[in-house]
């Protein structure tokens, strides 16, 4: 055996237990079960657009467990449908698209309902989507349906309160 292959076993005996320790760690750590979308809380949305008025049915992200999952894992999202995340009072709302397979587009509640930024974002982009200033709410919809509704920053967005939802624009 020469000097680079005696330099090569040391190598790989020296790095075999790091790889050991880090596909256990990753095997071994384990994501919050998730939870049926029809568990969700469900209300109507309506985002009134100059003298149009859009209709959708929303799941309700009232609880940390239910904002952490939101529309992950979900592989069709119908024009109609959505998610609002809501909390308790307005905050800077930052969002990603890890594990969520179809494109959303993503409306930026003020508290008087007025949506002040809409985002397209692409599946599975870790990047961060900040609402820029607290909002009380973010709404997820069908990627493109923003733009097929002609929705834009000002129209009106609201939705009807659920029972753990305390901070939804009266509607």
């Amino acid at each position: 055996m020469n000097t680079t292959q005696r330099w090569l076993l040391m190598l790989c005996a020296a790095c075999a237990p790091l790889l050991l320790y880090t596909s256990i760690g990753h095997t071994q750590a384990q994501a919050a079960p998730l939870e049926d979308l029809s568990a969700f809380p469900q209300t109507t949305l309506t985002i009134s657009s100059g003298s149009a008025k859009h209709l959708f049915t929303i799941w309700v992200a009232d609880t940390p467990a239910r904002e952490e999952q939101g529309l992950m894992f979900v592989r069709e999202l119908p024009a109609d449908k959505g998610m609002v995340f809501v909390g308790p009072e307005p905050r800077i709302w930052s969002m990603w698209m890890k594990n969520t397979y179809v494109p959303l587009d993503m409306l930026f509640v003020a508290v008087d309902g007025r949506v002040i930024k809409i985002a397209h974002a692409i599946p599975h982009d870790e990047t961060n989507i900040s609402s820029d200033t607290a909002v009380s709410g973010v709404i997820e919809l069908q990627g493109g349906v923003s733009d097929t509704l002609h929705l834009k920053v000002g129209d009106v967005a609201k939705w009807k309160a659920v029972a753990a939802t305390a901070s939804a624009p009266a509607g």
